[in-house]
């Protein structure tokens, strides 16, 4: 619902500007269309917006640490134990 804003919200873009292989901005992770038309948006959109960067961030977060941590292999048993 569109109400009355005092103040203009501005632009979430941290200056970053690339696009990833998700198609968002790797900087403010809005889609290329979100940032053409940023100022001809709502404000009651760019809420939005703002709500839904902030969850794809949280989610290539959590993507980016699965990555770098992922979990530790168990070890093998050995196939010759006699060996040991």
């Amino acid at each position: 619902m569109d109400q009355i804003e005092l103040f203009d919200i501005p632009s979430p873009c941290i200056a970053v500007c690339k696009t990833g292989d998700s198609g968002y901005c790797l900087g403010c992770y809005r889609s290329r269309e979100e940032r053409l038309y940023w100022l001809q948006t709502t404000p009651y959109a760019k809420r939005v917006i703002i709500k839904a960067c902030q969850r794809r961030k949280k989610l290539a977060q959590r993507k980016a640490k699965t990555i770098k941590d992922p979990a530790p292999l168990a070890k093998q048993d050995s196939l010759f134990p006699d060996l040991d």
